[in-house]
Formats: structure tokens, C-alpha cells, sequence
């Protein structure tokens, strides 16, 4: 079976430094995967290259075998890409079924009938059961920014799930997120994927929140992958944990 994401030989460098190197790997249908390393690994710099917001120096990123290097995002979007980002990108005066609604909105049809038809582009009856899904029906008609922290986060985290993506790429889910908004989250998220078949890449700092939602672990340091396998195999392993602890 053809791998939902595909990243082969990837390098990304600024100047004479390396940011990311030689780096592969393959995301396949219904994995959640977790990218760790600790700070400067490289992480973030491979995820904007496999999302196009950064043109990787070399090697190829294809989604269910197709090259999209050179796309920008809302094309990855249409592909069935979603992303989450470090920074909430939440419409804080927007209602909470506004924004759902508006983060589906481009996937919808055709500009002439997004002009021409309906108001919410006939997205309401799934929006409202994405928000009940996330467990926000009570803040359905709340602005956004009235929504604690951990809320948004599960607001962000809807809005990129509304569009029915095939793989949806979570950047920092776990930042800024309290224990109790963040057991909702990993639920949710766990819940989406067995339900759904959605198909997970997250990066993290937060260690327990990857080790217990993810099914597969890749670690990054110097750029370079240095180790991969389940959460157990990671946490165990003593060049993950030389690289978090011994240098």
C-alpha cells in the first residue's frame, strides 16, 4: 500500500549549516506518529519542508505517491493535508461554530458556488457535530477568544480535522496545554484516529504526551534521524537518551 506521506532524503540547509540531513521516513494509513529531539534537532525545520513553507535544499516529500514539492499549503490542503500550528490560529471575534465553518469553507465547492450558495457553504450540520466531537457544544455560540487556552487548542484542533483530511501534521498540540485540557486532547485525538482512520504526524516536547499517543517514535538530533521504533523501544534507547541528557 502506497504510504499516505513519503519523505525521501531530505536536506534543508542555511548557509554552511545543516539543518536537516538526509532524512527519510514513511507515514502509512491510521499511524500516529511522533517527531521528538531535543532543541536545534531539526524537527521544526524537516515539518515546514514537508508542509512547502520551506523548499527543501534536497530530496522529495510525496502524499499518496504524488511529488508536492514546490506547493504551497492551501494546495497541500486540497491533497487532504491539514496542520496545526505552535501558534493558535484561531479568529478570536469569530464564534466557535464561525470559525469550524470558515476552516472548511475552501475545501467546499467551486468559488461560483461558494459565491453563488449558501452562506455557510451547507458546512453547519458537520461543523456542529465536529464541535460536539471535541466536546465544545456548550461554547458553540462563544467568541473564540472568550475560550480558555486548552479550549482553543481543541478548537485549533477541529478546524484542521474539518476538512476530512487523510493526514493532518499537529505542531506543538501539547504547548501551553494544562493536564486537564490536555487528557481531552490526547482522547480526542486518539478517538478521531481509530474512528475515523485519521492519519497522525506530531511533533512534541511534551515526552509523555508522545510516548502515550503515538504509535511510532522517529528522533531527530543534528538533524539526522538517530533512532525510531514504539514509544518503549525510544524511551529506552541510550542514544535518545544521551542526546536529551548528554549534550
Amino acid at each position: 500500500m502506497t504510504p499516505v506521506l513519503s519523505v525521501r532524503n531530505v536536506s534543508k540547509s542555511f548557509g554552511g549549516l545543516k539543518a536537516v540531513d538526509d532524512v527519510s521516513f514513511d507515514v502509512h494509513q491510521g499511524e500516529i506518529l511522533g517527531l521528538i529531539g531535543p532543541n536545534g534537532s531539526g524537527k521544526s525545520t524537516l515539518f515546514n519542508c514537508v508542509l512547502g513553507q520551506l523548499p527543501a535544499s534536497t530530496g522529495t516529500v510525496l502524499v499518496d505517491g504524488q511529488e508536492v514539492a514546490g506547493k504551497r499549503p492551501c494546495d497541500l490542503n486540497k491533497l487532504g493535508v491539514g496542520r496545526t500550528f505552535q501558534m493558535l490560529q484561531v479568529f478570536p471575534e469569530m464564534t466557535v461554530l464561525d470559525n469550524i465553518i470558515l476552516a472548511g469553507q475552501e475545501h467546499k465547492g467551486t468559488m461560483l458556488s461558494r459565491l453563488f450558495g449558501k452562506a455557510d457553504a451547507g458546512l453547519t450540520e458537520e461543523a456542529l457535530r465536529m464541535i460536539e466531537f471535541f466536546r465544545l457544544g456548550h461554547q458553540t455560540h462563544e467568541k473564540a477568544g472568550s475560550l480558555s487556552y486548552g479550549q482553543q487548542k481543541l478548537l485549533d484542533a477541529a478546524m484542521a480535522f474539518m476538512a476530512g483530511p487523510k493526514l493532518v501534521m499537529l505542531d506543538e498540540p501539547a504547548g501551553g496545554v494544562n493536564l486537564t485540557m490536555l487528557a481531552d486532547l490526547k482522547e480526542r485525538l486518539k478517538a478521531f484516529n481509530q474512528e475515523r482512520g485519521a492519519t497522525f504526524v506530531v511533533i512534541e516536547h511534551n515526552m509523555e504526551f508522545v510516548m502515550s499517543l503515538c504509535t511510532r517514535i522517529i528522533v531527530l538530533a543534528n538533524g539526522r534521524i538517530i533512532a525510531e521504533g514504539d514509544p518503549e523501544t525510544v524511551r529506552n534507547d541510550p542514544t535518545v537518551i544521551e542526546a536529551y541528557l548528554g549534550g
